[in-house]
């Protein structure tokens, strides 16, 4: 791709890794001989060197990823924003370290394993339509549960989960991002979807896990020596 990309990439990396079992922050913990974060950075890097990239951390986390990235000789230009009291919050505040227009895509610090063809597909389709966010089918039977403890099967065909990244026009997310915050907002396509907006639907990698538990970094050890 060329110097004068207009892709830009806003890495949220706001968790605190409470489920991990440990006091660093998930985001941090080693993969592969680095931060997860770092190879989260690679993985853009790949599909375009010249992408914008901006990650938006806890204030009180900056100063340690750049002490990170000097111990570990991490040379890839990025940008770094303090974030919000939420994720809907921290995005906000990624948003206003972007001047550009162009297309924009938000992706999860804790997903290191996205393909490249899954970046382009998910940027080709916002282009198209404005905004498009990655899936893979539920594998699994589901039930839903009600408030007084009953359930009921769920048809898992109309069922899929959401990953990131999830790409959208500057011009689209950033009116989104006007409205005031709800917590229902689980993900950016929920809000861009609250303003009006429609979502398409891009097939995913189901290797693009979040890092959430002790099993998941070890998976994520076993998927990385296997490439």
């Amino acid at each position: 791709m060329s110097s004068t990309s207009k892709h830009t990439i806003l890495i949220v990396a706001g968790g605190r890794g409470t489920r991990m079992g440990g006091p660093q922050p998930k985001q941090f913990l080693e993969l592969a001989g680095r931060p997860v974060l770092m190879h989260t950075l690679e993985a853009f890097d790949r599909w375009d060197a010249s992408a914008r990239l901006i990650v938006v951390l806890p204030e009180d986390q900056i100063d340690t990823w750049k002490r990170l990235c000097e111990a570990h000789a991490f040379g890839r230009i990025h940008r770094v924003v303090a974030g919000g009291e939420t994720r809907f919050h921290s995005v906000q505040n990624g948003l206003g370290a972007v001047a550009s227009n162009g297309l924009i895509a938000v992706h999860d610090g804790v997903r290191p394993l996205v393909a490249p063809s899954i970046i382009a597909a998910c940027f080709a389709a916002a282009a198209d339509g404005g905004a498009a966010v990655p899936v893979v089918p539920v594998v699994e039977s589901v039930r839903e549960v009600d408030a007084d403890g009953g359930s009921r099967p769920v048809d898992r065909t109309r069922l899929c989960v959401v990953q990131t990244p999830q790409v959208f026009r500057a011009d689209v997310l950033r009116a989104a991002y006007c409205l005031p915050y709800d917590p229902r907002f689980t993900d950016d396509a929920s809000v861009v979807e609250a303003s009006g907006v429609a979502v398409r639907l891009v097939p995913g990698n189901r290797e693009n896990i979040k890092l959430t538990t002790p099993m998941d970094l070890l998976l994520a050890e076993q998927l990385m020596r296997r490439e």
